[in-house]
């Protein structure tokens, strides 16, 4: 059972009560994902193929990322997400900003990286990998690219 903090619209802790994942999420309250975007220093953009027995499966990710646990700061969150997601262990991130949606706070992060060999894959979660250039990466369209909200942001970093 993998248990969250609950946080106000306004991003704070709400103490006293915790959330569950499948549960429904009481209205006025929500749970915290983070997504990291991550840039190569040439200018490419990495993408995860989703699994396709995952939401969304099949189609590209433009970013790693996932639920926070229960304790977890938002940048503990989306360190953890990018090195199970993808294998590479940074030791610091670009704060994009946050967004709220479908009870979900979504806060958003760009990782730099020099590396582009060994991406790892998450069993469960993806199954292919790829960099593309800034130009492919936003011509995709919503039927084979998800994970596009924080994009621009990166792309401004």
């Amino acid at each position: 059972m993998e248990i969250w903090n609950a946080y106000d619209e306004n991003f704070n802790l709400v103490k006293g009560v915790t959330l569950v994942r499948g549960k429904a999420i009481p209205q006025g309250l929500y749970h915290l994902v983070c997504d990291v975007v991550v840039r190569h220093k040439d200018g490419e953009y990495l993408l995860m193929k989703r699994h396709p027995a995952k939401h969304g499966g099949g189609k590209w990710q433009a970013t790693a990322g996932g639920s926070a646990i229960f304790g977890e700061t938002p940048l503990q969150c989306a360190l953890r997400e990018l090195a199970e997601e993808t294998g590479i262990c940074a030791k610091q991130l670009i704060y994009l900003g946050r967004t709220l949606s479908a009870g979900a706070i979504y806060c958003g992060y760009l990782c730099i990286t020099d590396r582009k060999d060994g991406i790892v894959l998450c069993e469960g979660e993806t199954v292919d990998y790829k960099w593309v250039g800034r130009d492919c990466l936003f011509s995709m369209t919503e039927d084979r690219l998800i994970t596009r909200r924080f994009l621009p942001l990166a792309d401004a970093k």
